[in-house]
């Protein structure tokens, strides 16, 4: 298939650019809606993207340079050259949330909450993008006789773009059907995220032939790894700190239940009391008479 999908003024328009675009245009409808929906100022989430997406485009770039660093010390030149190929999707990712980060700390937004909006859309926008891979015959796994393989340069190889694009959108079925009404604390969209994504490429990184590798070992599978691991940590922790604010709420309203009831039953005794007071006075009254 031909990479190009046309051409402007000498200028060739990639259809992984278009699919990318695509997916970032997707992400950014969903995170609007949500955002909508949940009492969010919406203009917050265009300032962001106005940030987010060019820096985490640059991330993605840089992060795959750093790890092909002989290379582009020797050919500087190349390092900017987007439409030369290579951007990792870990190095966007990163980026992208620091950017939120301080997006949020200058705006004085709360980070998680504005992180579950934004990323919910994420893994669809993912799972649209990885086509690109299938366009440019890239990102594909080692030799294979099973019957979905696919044909590159007359090898049938794992088609392992499309095992993550299938992944991505389970993961987002998950966080847009089931965790995003369902939340038990701000970040949970943002934890599991990284923590589904992160399990699902770490098994289809081991099929992969282009794999970064920071010494005997896959970069992506590492850094997965790490995202898991935090991602489960961090889970514990907000969760039990939610149920314990749950708890510390449950106790002081029953506490405030237990003193309004007993002001109640005290103000029922003052008032028989003194009920009690007028019927003696009264009936006092009528014997003299």
């Amino acid at each position: 298939m031909d990479k190009v999908a046309f051409t402007i003024f000498g200028i060739d328009i990639m259809w992984y650019g278009i699919l990318m675009a695509t997916g970032i245009m997707t992400a950014s409808f969903i995170a609007l809606k949500e955002a909508k929906r949940i009492g969010i100022n919406e203009d917050y989430i265009l300032d962001l993207a106005i940030f987010a997406i060019p820096i985490g485009l640059l991330g993605a770039r840089l992060y795959y340079v750093l790890f092909n660093l002989d290379y582009y010390l020797s050919n500087p030149s190349q390092i900017l050259n987007f439409r030369g190929g290579g951007m990792a999707i870990h190095g966007a990712l990163i980026s992208g949330v620091l950017t939120g980060y301080i997006f949020c700390k200058v705006k004085k937004i709360n980070f998680l909450q504005m992180a579950d909006v934004v990323l919910l859309g994420a893994p669809l926008a993912q799972a649209i993008g990885r086509w690109g891979n299938f366009i440019n015959q890239e990102a594909h796994g080692g030799p294979t006789n099973l019957p979905w393989g696919i044909m590159v340069n007359g090898e049938k190889v794992h088609p392992t773009f499309l095992y993550e694009s299938i992944w991505n959108l389970l993961v987002f079925f998950v966080l847009y059907f089931l965790i995003r009404k369902n939340k038990k604390y701000d970040g949970q969209v943002l934890f599991t995220y990284f923590g589904l994504y992160s399990f699902g490429r770490f098994f289809i990184e081991g099929l992969r032939t282009d794999s970064l590798m920071f010494g005997p070992f896959r970069v992506a599978q590492l850094v997965s790894l790490t995202f898991i691991i935090l991602s489960i940590l961090l889970h514990i922790y907000f969760k039990n700190r939610s149920m314990n604010n749950i708890k510390v709420k449950l106790d002081k309203d029953t506490k405030e239940n237990i003193v309004n009831d007993e002001k109640k039953d005290t103000n029922y005794i003052n008032e028989n009391i003194i009920n009690e007071n007028i019927n003696d006075e009264n009936n006092t009254n009528n014997k003299e008479n």
